[in-house]
């Protein structure tokens, strides 16, 4: 499959290189066809790997995932184009962190909307899947690190065969307990624990944990 991936940080790099692992076809976007992260990033991840705009990565993907900051995730989502991402699937991972007073940072959309809402309201002819965006990018991509893979992750979303997509992606990744919220909205409830999320990285000294669902 080939996969365009909003985003050169760390999230987005992650998740590119196990995805190229999987036998995908990868191309990284950024803000200019030449950022140099993502160049080093395409060279070192091999000839399944490239790099353009976000343009570039919403046109090339036949699904996408957005891994930027979420203060930044409208914008980008603007510059790839609603064109290029019509009738597609956008894997959202971002979180609404406003650092403007420092730490711990505050929900820029309070609690009332989400982030994923916001992309989905952006992106009408898109379909907006939350996922991933409560655990560490090494995690995502690796859960048996943490309890051997016995723990949760969640989805949300309107569109029932978009989530069915995401979590076979998920189910490649290693994933073997994915919970389905419900619609978009319910990403209100996954953004607002890294509240917790990163209260929980500073008393434990380490982001490599996550939550178990127990019934």
């Amino acid at each position: 499959m080939k996969i365009g991936i909003l985003g050169t940080g760390m999230v987005g790099s992650t998740i590119g290189s196990k995805l190229i692992a999987l036998g995908h076809e990868v191309r990284l976007g950024s803000r200019t066809a030449d950022n140099e992260k993502a160049a080093a990033w395409a060279t070192a991840a091999g000839p399944k790997a490239s790099h353009g705009t976000f343009a570039d990565a919403a046109a090339f993907g036949e699904i996408a995932w957005n891994c930027t900051q979420g203060a930044a995730s409208l914008e980008v989502v603007r510059g790839a184009g609603s064109a290029n991402l019509k009738g597609k699937v956008l894997v959202d991972v971002s979180n609404p962190l406003d650092f403007s007073k420092g730490m711990p940072p505050t929900l820029f959309t309070g609690s009332s909307d989400s982030l994923g809402e916001q992309l989905q309201r952006e992106l009408p002819e898109t379909k907006v899947v939350k996922a991933l965006n409560t655990i560490n990018c090494n995690v995502m991509v690796d859960p048996a690190r943490v309890n051997g893979g016995d723990h949760d992750t969640f989805v949300s979303g309107n569109d029932a065969g978009a989530k069915g997509k995401v979590v076979e992606i998920l189910r490649g990744f290693g994933w073997k307990n994915v919970i389905d919220l419900g619609d978009i909205t319910t990403s209100r409830g996954t953004e607002s624990y890294l509240m917790l999320w990163l209260r929980l990285w500073g008393a434990l000294g380490t982001p490599d944990f996550n939550v178990k669902i127990v019934r």
